[in-house]
């Protein structure tokens, strides 16, 4: 059962002037290591990174929580490359999250539904 969802579109070329301008504060900011550690194995690094800040951003609307920050998200890829949801700040009832992530060179986009667990 769908509670809410979220959507997100970003152009890719905000998250590369943020880079630019602010460099590892941007990106300290917004990411988690681990996020980090992954963007840095892809070849088309600000493609990647403005997929998972949309991403963060559909989360955000889809939950509505104003006490979660950027860093309390994790996004991440499954085994087979599905990308998943991770919220690491506790919480007595973590949602369930299911994430979509596309991208091309100028825009990336995601969608975030929370569902009720079974």
């Amino acid at each position: 059962m769908i509670i809410s969802n979220g959507v997100d579109i970003i152009e890719v070329r905000r998250v590369r002037q943020a880079v630019q301008r602010w460099g590892d504060d941007f990106l300290k900011r917004i990411f988690t290591d681990n996020e980090l550690k992954n963007a840095n194995n892809r070849p088309a690094i600000y493609e990647h990174l403005a997929g998972r800040f949309a991403a963060k951003e559909a989360v955000f609307k889809a939950l509505l929580d104003k006490e979660i920050n950027w860093k309390d998200i994790e996004i991440s890829n499954d085994k087979d490359g599905k990308p998943v949801c991770s919220i690491l700040k506790k919480m007595k009832n973590k949602p369930n999250i299911q994430i979509s992530i596309s991208h091309v060179k100028n825009y990336a986009v995601a969608t975030a539904i929370v569902t009720k667990k079974a």
